[in-house]
């Protein structure tokens, strides 16, 4: 009788499932083939949230874009042997570019950095405190904290790649203690007349109103960082458990794509399957005395049916899905392309994905057009200060998507491609909106900002720029994470009523019980770990956790 190797599958070929199979495929080859190893991949390619693409000539990201700190990150150690940190090429975000920005208020009034700086600072120095990086409040408002603890908006809706809200349970989110400082840096300030900044009134802006408005600037930034539909969806005792790595943060000059290649090129030609969509996983949680193991050879406890078709049973499987892929598949739908699990996964299992909160973030890059104003021809780094939706000052012309987006800037100091981005329902909305729409809103937006003429970019608190050419766009591209079946999404943040621990709860793998086949599910990607979800190399991270966990089930560890 032959004795059949344990099988293997991972689902999803991105950071996450390649760094599994990496491993694997590496320890298998040094200790003599003792299992099979496959990776499944719903759509045409590798990579996952990972990207790289082309645009007016240079190279972008559409997905991950940074490598958050190079201290200890396998992502950057990986870039640095395939010596792709170097490019002759012009890359995204390149040349520090970002580092020089200027601010301008709707309506055109570029604002003096004595007025942006202290509010932007306020904004670090809360966000060191909230993630632990700073022992103290920001000095005289150490009070202000007693009683913060304001939910969020207690929505709950965890659909639609925007993630849980808060559960109105009383907890802190990080958007209330954020705009609890806020308010004790204006008590501090003793701040009861607000001057007007332009003496004629123009604008409607006072000196309050702009400070809350470059401090509403830092926070849509933030919903980036975290893809949180809103801050007050974000639960603020978890964020000081996120452990960012040291050093500086870089973007990769041969694309981060290059990464996934290098981890994908050392797998056998057949390994990787491309268009095989899992619908429904079938597993035994418990044991059956006389199973058919799924019928598929009648020895492995788990069984894969794809949306073509076909089947695969497996010893174990990694599964690498996005959180959000696992938000769809425990909600009722009648849908055969939505991954199902037969039987349904455990309760704890499935209140812990509900709770955890999983957004949707989008780039918006667009290319000036050749007979733009001259002025264009170096676009700043723009800083973009809107009055509040509910404003009855603000511009009807901007459209109340483009309201919540804290920059547009060229990708390095004199690319013609711009780039701007958006997170939770204006990054949905964008991806409904046809590129003609996007162009025209987008420039009609930027040029009631800027003016064609360079000289006029004096900055001093309420100069209203004067001369407004409208800007010229003439290309536009997108991403789509929110309404691609295969994502859901773009990654995970810890919501209100959700914690870390749900993180470890989803990492657990199943079954639990001793009595059946062990390992047969496996949970990897960065939603499943605990301190350095959201990123790339969270993923990486995790992958090798689950190829460790099966190497140390078959004594395979070096």
């Amino acid at each position: 009788m032959v004795v059949k190797k344990p099988r293997i599958v991972i689902i999803g070929a991105g950071m996450a499932g390649l760094t599994a199979a990496n491993k694997l495929h590496k320890s298998n080859v040094s200790k003599g083939g003792g299992f099979e190893v496959c990776v499944v991949e719903g759509g045409d390619r590798i990579g996952g949230r990972i990207k790289t693409s082309e645009f007016g000539g240079d190279r972008i990201e559409m997905g991950a874009t940074w490598i958050h700190g190079i201290g200890g990150s396998p992502v950057h150690k990986i870039a640095q042997e395939i010596n792709s940190l170097e490019s002759d090429k012009p890359w995204e975000c390149m040349d520090g570019f970002l580092d020089d920005p200027i601010t301008i208020a709707e309506n055109g009034y570029v604002l003096n950095p004595s007025l942006v700086d202290p509010i932007s600072n306020l904004f670090k120095n809360l966000m060191d405190f909230a993630q632990g990086k700073r022992k103290s409040t920001p000095v005289g408002i150490g009070n202000g904290w007693n009683g913060i603890g304001n939910s969020g908006n207690g929505d709950g809706n965890g659909g639609n790649g925007i993630g849980n809200g808060g559960n109105g349970d009383g907890k802190m989110s990080v958007g209330s203690f954020l705009r609890k400082g806020l308010e004790g840096y204006w008590e501090l300030e003793s701040r009861k007349e607000r001057e007007e900044v332009n003496g004629n009134g123009n604008g409607n802006w006072n000196r309050k109103l702009l400070e809350e408005a470059v401090f509403a600037m830092q926070e849509n930034t933030q919903r980036t960082y975290t893809a949180a539909n809103d801050l007050f969806n974000l639960d603020y005792n978890a964020e000081s458990e996120y452990i960012m790595c040291p050093g500086e943060e870089i973007t990769i000059a041969k694309g981060y794509s290059s990464v996934i290649e290098s981890l994908a090129s050392v797998l056998p030609s057949g390994v990787i399957q491309l268009g095989k969509k899992v619908r429904k996983i079938e597993w035994h949680p418990e044991y059956e005395v006389g199973i058919t193991r799924n019928g598929h050879d009648g020895t492995r406890p788990v069984k894969l049916h794809f949306l073509d078709g076909t089947t695969l049973s497996a010893d174990h499987i990694i599964i690498t899905v996005s959180l959000g892929v696992l938000k769809a598949g425990i909600r009722d739908s009648n849908d055969s392309g939505i991954l199902k699990f037969y039987p349904p996964l455990p309760d704890y299992k499935i209140d812990s994905i509900s709770r955890l909160g999983y957004g949707v973030v989008n780039k918006l890059f667009l290319q000036l057009s050749p007979d733009s104003p001259v002025a264009f021809d170096q676009f700043p780094f723009l800083q973009l200060v809107f009055h509040q939706s509910d404003s009855e000052f603000k511009n009807p012309k901007i459209p109340d998507w483009i309201r919540r987006t804290a920059f547009v800037s060229p990708i390095y100091k004199k690319s013609k491609v711009l780039l701007s981005w958006f997170a939770g329902e204006e990054a949905l909305k964008l991806e409904t909106l046809e590129d003609e729409v996007i162009l025209d809103e987008v420039s009609t937006t930027l040029s009631t900002f800027l003016s064609n003429s360079s000289d006029s970019r004096e900055e001093c608190n309420g100069n209203m720029v004067k001369n407004s050419s409208r800007l010229k766009l003439s290309k536009v591209l997108k991403s789509q994470w929110g309404n691609d079946p295969l994502f859901m999404g773009s990654y995970s943040y810890i919501a209100v009523g959700s914690s870390g621990s749900d993180i470890d709860t989803l990492a657990e793998p199943l079954p639990k019980s001793s009595e059946s086949p062990q390992l047969q599910i496996l949970f990897a990607g960065e939603a499943t770990h605990r301190t350095h979800y959201s990123t790339t190399h969270g993923a990486y991270f995790s992958g090798l956790r689950e190829a460790n966990r099966l190497l140390e089930h078959y004594h395979c560890m070096d």
